[in-house]
């Protein structure tokens, strides 16, 4: 399994509770995928530098991850689907 970091931006205007269930729920999506998430950092509600989906605040997630190919595409696919998040990367981790 290779590793990645993923980063991914939630939408500011959700409570702690739905926030706390979204972030569970995007872990979920690669654990049961055979992919293990080594560490999880919030960095919180930042602005962005220019409207993003006609938003200006947004709840960045940083994960680390070991994944096969297969785990981080499913990831991809349902995080475009979801209305909660924003926008999202996956790139190789170099540590």
């Amino acid at each position: 399994m290779k590793k990645y970091e993923i980063m991914y931006i939630l939408t500011a205007t959700l409570d702690d509770n739905a926030r706390k269930d979204e972030i569970a729920k995007l872990q979920g999506i690669l654990e049961s995928n055979k992919a293990k998430v080594t560490d999880v950092k919030e960095w919180g509600v930042k602005d962005f530098a220019y409207p993003i989906k006609k938003q200006t605040k947004g709840y960045y997630v940083i994960l680390k991850v070991s994944a096969e190919n297969a785990a981080l595409k499913e990831f991809d696919r349902l995080a475009k689907l979801d209305n909660n998040v924003i926008r999202h990367l996956v790139t190789n981790d170099q540590d």
